[in-house]
C-alpha cells in the first residue's frame, strides 16, 4: 500500500518561507502526476500545485509567484517551497497523486502564517 508522508509544516510570520516535502514509500512520485492540496478549517481541500511525470508544473493563482512545486525522484520526495507567505495560506498541507487518490491522504503538515 502506498504511503506518503509529508512534514516541514510549521509556525511562520507572514513573509517568512517553509519547505515541505512529501516521501513515499514506492516509486509513485517518479511516475504519476502529483499535487499539493491544502485545507483549512471549515474548507474543502484545494489545489495548490502539480508536476507532471514530464515535469510540467501548474500553480494556483493564489500561490503563483510564490510557490514551487518540484519532485527528487532518486528520494521519491516531493516538495513546496514556500515564500512570501500570507496568513490565507494557514492550512493543513497534503501531497497526493493528482486527481487524488482517497485512501492515499495522509495526516498531512501545519502551516500556520500569524502575527
Amino acid at each position: 500500500q502506498v504511503q506518503l508522508v509529508e512534514s516541514g509544516g510549521g509556525l511562520v510570520q507572514p513573509g517568512g518561507s517553509l519547505r515541505l516535502s512529501c516521501v513515499a514509500s514506492g516509486t509513485i512520485i517518479s511516475v504519476a502526476a502529483m499535487g499539493w492540496f491544502r485545507q483549512a478549517p471549515g474548507k474543502q481541500r484545494e489545489l495548490v500545485a502539480t508536476i507532471t511525470s514530464g515535469g510540467s508544473t501548474f500553480h494556483a493563482d493564489s500561490v503563483k509567484g510564490r510557490f514551487t512545486i518540484s519532485r527528487d525522484n532518486a528520494k521519491n520526495t516531493l516538495y513546496l517551497q514556500m515564500i512570501s507567505l500570507k496568513p490565507e495560506d494557514t492550512a493543513v498541507y497534503y501531497c497526493n497523486r493528482h486527481p487524488p487518490y482517497k485512501n492515499y491522504w495522509g495526516q498531512g503538515t501545519q502551516v500556520t502564517v500569524s502575527s
